[in-house]
C-alpha cells in the first residue's frame, strides 16, 4: 500500500469511525442516530441558504487550518491561531471603520491589516523560540488570552464604552449581492476566494520557493540546516509570522464578511483551536486542509439543525464532533494498523 493511499485512507477511516461511535453515543442516550444524521445532512445541504451558510462557515476554517499546517510543516506547533485570529478580526474592523477610501483600496487595506496584525502577534513567540529556545506552545497559549482581553479592551475604546463597534463601511465589505441572491440571502461572501487563494499561496511557498525549502529543512533538522548555512533563527521567526498572517486573514473573513463588525467576547471563537484538527485531518497539506475545513465547517453548521429537526441536544452534538476530532488525533494509530495490514499482504 503506497504512502499516498495511506494518507488518504487515514482521515477517511477517522471520520467513519467518529460517525459510528457518535451514532452509538446517540443510541445509548436515547436518540435515533439515523434521524440525527439525517438532520445533520439536511442542515448542510437542505436548501440554497444552508449550503451558502455552510460554505461561509468553511471559509475561516480553511485559513485557520492553513495557519496550523504551515507551522507544522516547518517544525513548529502554533496553538496561538485563535489569538492571532482575534487581533486580525479587530485590525480589519478598525480599518473598515476608520477610513473613507474607494473600495479597490479600502478592502485590500483592511484584509492586509488583518494579515499584518496576525503576523505581528505571532512574531513574538517566533522570536522567543529562535533566540531563547522558549517553547512556542507555552507562549502561544498565553498570548491567546492576552489577545482576547486586549481586543475586548480596544473594542470598548473604539465603541465608546460599548460592547461592539459600528458596522464597517460598505467599501471594506466582502459581502456579495450576487451570492445573497443565489443562496436565499445567506451570509456567503467573497472571502471564500481569498481562502482558496491562500491554499495556493501556501503550496507555492513550501513547494516552489527556496524560502519554503529552507523553512521545511529547519523544521526537519535545524542543526543540519545550520550546518548547511541556513539562518535557523530567521526561518523560525518567518515561519511563525506567515502562520500568524494566515490566522489574521481568518479573522478578516469574520470581520469583513460574516459579521461586519467586532464585538467583545466572553470566550474564544474556537475557530483557531479547531484549525489544529483541520490541519491534522488534512495531513498538514494545502489540499488536505481543504478537505478538513470542509468537514469541520459542514459539521459545525449542519449540527445546528440537529436539536430542532431530531431533538438531539446540542451537548450530544458537541460530543459527536469531539469524537470525530479524537479519531482524527488517533490517525497515527490507524496509520500503524494500515501499514501492518499492508506488510502482511506483501509477505503473503
Amino acid at each position: 500500500m503506497s504512502n499516498r493511499v495511506v494518507n488518504i485512507l487515514v482521515p477517511v477511516i477517522s471520520v467513519i469511525l467518529g460517525l459510528i461511535v457518535g451514532a452509538i453515543v446517540m443510541l445509548v442516550s436515547g436518540y435515533d442516530p439515523i434521524l440525527g444524521y439525517s438532520a445533520l445532512w439536511e442542515g448542510i445541504f437542505g436548501d440554497a441558504y444552508r449550503m451558502g451558510e455552510t460554505v461561509r462557515q468553511i471559509t475561516p476554517y480553511l485559513l485557520s487550518g492553513l495557519a496550523v499546517a504551515f507551522a507544522f510543516r516547518t517544525g513548529l506547533f502554533n496553538i496561538g491561531v485563535e489569538g492571532q485570529l482575534l487581533v486580525g478580526w479587530f485590525a480589519a474592523t478598525y480599518v473598515g471603520i476608520a477610513f473613507d477610501l474607494p473600495m479597490y483600496i479600502h478592502l485590500p487595506l483592511a484584509v492586509l491589516a488583518a494579515a499584518v496584525a496576525g503576523g505581528l502577534w505571532a512574531f513574538l513567540p517566533g522570536l522567543l523560540k529562535a533566540k531563547l529556545q522558549v517553547h512556542e506552545v507555552i507562549v502561544t497559549i498565553m498570548m491567546n488570552y492576552i489577545a482576547l482581553h486586549t481586543t475586548n479592551a480596544l473594542i470598548k475604546i473604539v465603541a465608546d464604552g460599548g460592547d461592539s463597534t459600528e458596522a464597517i463601511k460598505p467599501t471594506a465589505s466582502l459581502t456579495s449581492a450576487f451570492f445573497q441572491s443565489i443562496t436565499d440571502y445567506s451570509r456567503l461572501h467573497y472571502g471564500i476566494f481569498i481562502a482558496l487563494a491562500m491554499v495556493l499561496v501556501m503550496w507555492f511557498i513550501l513547494e516552489k520557493t527556496t524560502t519554503g525549502y529552507e523553512l521545511k529543512s529547519v523544521g526537519f533538522n535545524k542543526h543540519a540546516s545550520e550546518y548547511a548555512g541556513m539562518n535557523v533563527s530567521k526561518n523560525i521567526i518567518l515561519s511563525m509570522v506567515i502562520s500568524g498572517a494566515f490566522a489574521g486573514l481568518a479573522g478578516a473573513m469574520e470581520a469583513l464578511g460574516t459579521f461586519g463588525y467586532a464585538s467583545s467576547k466572553g470566550a474564544f471563537t474556537g475557530i483557531g483551536f479547531d484549525g489544529i484538527a483541520v490541519a491534522l485531518l488534512g495531513a498538514n497539506t494545502p489540499l488536505g486542509v481543504i478537505f478538513g475545513a470542509t468537514l469541520f465547517g459542514s459539521l459545525k453548521y449542519g449540527a445546528t439543525n440537529m436539536p430542532n429537526a431530531a431533538g438531539v441536544p446540542i451537548e450530544i452534538v458537541s460530543i459527536v464532533i469531539a469524537i470525530i476530532i479524537f479519531f482524527v488525533a488517533c490517525g497515527y494509530v490507524i496509520r500503524y494498523f494500515l501499514e501492518k495490514i499492508s506488510k502482511k499482504k506483501e509477505a503473503n
